[in-house]
Formats: structure tokens, C-alpha cells, sequence
């Protein structure tokens, strides 16, 4: 628990952490926005845009890699006094984002039919889906770049600009959607287009904000194949973390559907709260990735980690608040998802397993925060795939194996998460994250 005196790094914490939280509370709300409206079309269109929306969130997580990156690399240059190379690291992540999302857009046209295949999609809800997923792949550009402008804009020690910036989109999103689609009646083809033109905004204000960046400080705009290679080898070991992370999440999705359908009902429930309450927590995340990368780049190693440390009590003291909060109001959350009662009485059970990890999730959350900002990447990879594959998927092979039930499957969650929680403190407790400097030799 954090100490009740006051700590000179808690005023930075909250100014960092309260508009990241807000960013991060608005970014699942482009998906929200489009299920409410198209949800009036029908069901088919609906489920077209689960079927397109599922694969677009699983594919675009995997390229979270271009915030945390730039934000690591830029923090690190300004904490170094190296505004213009801070700036030319932010316009290497967005050279490297528009790339990755041109293949993308590429691949999303091409194999939109054989994606809504696979992922099930029946013949009356296939041409919805692949409408949706081919117009929405065009945004890819814009989005990523979004991500990598966000995390250039976090390097510079301002979450401010990121929270205006995605408000704005939002309402710019939820606006164009309703015109599209109920002025002009495109139906499902406005929602995607509205999506598309709010992305191409986000990105083009991000845009600006480098631009005007790196007029301030005379550098350059144009590509440099040193820096996109930097960017992509942090990223590269990013992507490893966040692949094995979904692993885990769809595994689990996968064996709570085969047990029952009402286990994996009241396993989608505790997931999705769960991971809601990860977003939250993952605003300190963000502090931490600003605030760790900035110290090392002005080579203050102690300041880091007298930084890191009172985070951790921060993210200790949300967790222990949040988990009697859940554990308190189990009933009615459970209540607001589901009336099938025997649904509900599994869903109040898992959340005690919800309850009871927040404390320890919290401090995965902020370490992963810290040594993301110490660009100790490939720690992070390794420690991810140890805890996931040395550890969950044995456990939850077995419960699928003896067909053991959906709570020993959140056992196998929990020591997942456990896994996790010592191989990062074991980290945080050696001085090798700790590398000083500009760049992270």
C-alpha cells in the first residue's frame, strides 16, 4: 500500500496516468459505437460486424508494439535533452506504421472471403462481414499510425494530447456513423466508412503534432531505415509478448466451450471484466513507460526506480481497491450480464477469482509498464512465453483433458498470472533493466 506521505513523483503519476486513463477508456468505443448502430439493422448485419470486428481487434492488438516502441525510444531521447532525435524517432514509428498498415489493408482485401470462413460465418451473414472487414482494413494506415503518433506524444511526457486527440475521433466516428448510415442509408457500409474517415482524422492530427515537433526542432521527416530497424526490433520482441498473451486468451475462450455453454458464458462475463479493469490499471502502465524511459535517458538510474517503486504502491493500492470492489459487488455485475440463473451463480464464482487477483495483476501491469519504458523488451518475450507455455497451457491442457470445469480452468488463469507476477519482480529486483542513456545499448 502506498505510504500516506506524500511522494515527489506523485503529482507527475497523476498527471500522466488520469488523461492516459481516459485515452484508453475511449479506444474500445470506435467497436462499441459501430455494434449499437448497426445493431438496429437486423442480425445478420451484426453478426457480420462481430464476425469482421473480432478479427480487426485481434489484429490490430498485435501492432500495440508501435506505442510502446516510440513511446520507450522518444522518452528516452527526451530525457536525454535529444528533442530532435526524440522527434525522429516519433516519424520512424509512423513510416513504420503506415507500412505495416498498407500490407495490412493488402491482406484484409484479399483474404476478407477466406477469413469470414474460417471464423465461421454463415451464408447469410458472409457478405456483411466481408463488406464490413474490406471497407474497415482501409483505415489500417491511419490507425496504426495513430498508435505510433500516441506513443510518441506519451515519450514526450504528454497524455493529455492523446486523450483530446481520441475524444475527438470518437465523436467524429459516432457522428459520421449516424449520418452514413441512417441519413444516407448505407447500412453496414456507412458504420465501416464512418470508422475509416475518424481514423484518417486521428492520424492526420497526429500528423500534425510531429510535424509542427519537427519543424521546432529541424528534424528530419523523411524515412530513416536506422531508426525503422530500431523501432521494429524492439517491436518484433513485443509482438512475441502480445501473440503469446492472446494465446492464452483465445485457449481459454476455446476449452470454457467445450466444457458447457453455460461455462463458457460465465467465462466470456469474468474475462470481459477482467480485462476491462487490466485497461484501467494499464493507465500506470503508461505513466510508468513515460516516466522509466525518460529518467534512463538523462541517465538518473535511481530516479527510475524510485519512480518505479512508487508506482508500484500505486498500482497495489488501485489493485486492493478494485478487488474489494468486485468481491463486494459480485451479485449485481453478475446480475448485469446475464439473468440465466445458473449462469449467474457460476459468473459471481469466477469473479472471486477476479477479486483476488487484482492486487497481483496490478503489479504485472505497472512492472510491464516499467520495463517496457526501459526497453528491456526481450525480457518481457521471454517471460511472457515462459508463464504461458511453462505454465498455463500445461495446467489448462489437463482441465481440458479431464474435462475438470471452467473454475480449474480459471486456476490455470490465475497461476498464469502468478507465473507472470514473479518472473517481472524477479526482474525489477536486479539492476539490469536499469540501462542508462539515449539509446539502450
Amino acid at each position: 500500500m502506498p505510504s500516506i506521505r506524500r511522494n515527489p513523483h506523485d503529482r507527475e503519476i497523476v498527471r500522466l496516468a488520469v488523461p492516459a486513463l481516459g485515452a484508453l477508456a475511449a479506444e474500445p468505443l470506435y467497436l462499441l459505437a459501430d455494434t449499437a448502430i448497426v445493431g438496429h439493422l437486423g442480425t445478420n448485419p451484426l453478426a457480420g460486424l462481430a464476425v469482421a470486428g473480432t478479427v480487426l481487434t485481434a489484429a490490430f492488438s498485435v501492432f500495440n508494439f508501435l506505442a510502446y516502441s516510440t513511446t520507450a525510444s522518444v522518452a528516452r531521447q527526451f530525457g536525454a535533452g535529444n528533442r530532435r532525435a526524440a522527434a525522429e524517432f516519433g516519424v520512424d514509428g509512423c513510416w513504420l506504421a503506415v507500412a505495416l498498415g498498407l500490407g495490412l489493408t493488402v491482406l484484409g482485401i484479399v483474404l476478407a472471403p477466406q477469413i469470414a470462413d474460417v471464423m465461421g460465418a454463415s451464408a447469410a451473414v458472409r457478405p456483411y462481414a466481408i463488406t464490413y472487414l474490406r471497407i474497415s482494413i482501409l483505415g489500417a494506415p491511419a490507425l496504426l499510425l495513430m498508435l505510433a503518433g500516441a506513443g510518441y506524444v506519451r515519450g514526450m511526457q504528454d497524455t493529455r494530447t492523446t486523450l483530446v486527440i481520441a475524444v475527438a475521433s470518437n465523436t467524429a466516428n459516432l457522428l459520421l456513423e449516424l449520418v452514413l448510415v441512417y441519413g444516407f442509408d448505407l447500412g453496414i457500409k456507412g458504420s465501416a466508412w464512418g470508422t475509416v474517415v475518424a481514423q484518417i482524422g486521428g492520424a492526420a492530427a497526429y500528423v500534425a503534432v510531429l510535424s509542427r515537433a519537427a519543424r521546432r526542432s529541424e528534424a528530419s521527416v523523411r524515412p530513416r531505415l536506422a531508426g525503422i530497424r530500431a523501432n521494429a526490433a524492439l517491436g518484433s520482441r513485443l509482438v512475441i509478448r502480445t501473440a503469446a498473451l492472446l494465446l492464452t486468451l483465445l485457449t481459454a475462450t476455446a476449452i470454457a466451450a467445450r466444457i458447457s455453454d453455460d461455462a463458457v458464458a460465465a467465462h466470456l462475463v469474468a474475462m470481459q471484466i477482467f480485462l476491462f479493469l487490466a485497461l484501467s490499471l494499464d493507465a500506470l502502465a503508461i505513466a510508468a513507460q513515460a516516466m522509466v524511459g525518460r529518467y534512463l535517458g538523462a541517465d538518473a538510474a535511481h530516479d527510475a526506480r524510485a519512480s518505479a517503486r512508487r508506482l508500484l504502491e500505486w498500482g497495489v493500492a488501485a489493485g486492493v481497491g478494485v478487488g474489494v470492489a468486485v468481491a463486494l459487488t459480485r451479485p449485481l455485475l453478475a446480475s448485469l450480464f446475464t439473468d440465466d440463473g445458473e449462469v449467474r451463480d457460476l459468473v459471481e464464482q469466477l469473479l472471486w477469482f477476479v477479486a483476488a487477483l487484482q492486487p497481483i495483476a496490478a503489479v504485472v501491469f505497472v512492472l510491464d509498464g516499467v520495463l517496457i519504458g526501459a526497453g528491456d523488451a526481450g525480457f518481457l518475450a521471454v517471460a511472457m512465453l515462459a508463464a504461458t507455455i511453462g505454465v498455463y497451457l500445461p495446467v489448462a491442457l489437463v482441465v481440458a483433458i479431464t474435462d475438470a470445469g471452467v473454475l480449474w480452468l480459471w486456476v490455470a488463469i490465475s497461476l498464469w498470472v502468478v507465473a507472470r507476477f514473479v518472473g517481472m519482480v524477479a526482474r525489477y529486483r536486479t539492476d539490469r533493466w536499469q540501462v542508462t542513456g539515449a539509446v539502450r545499448a
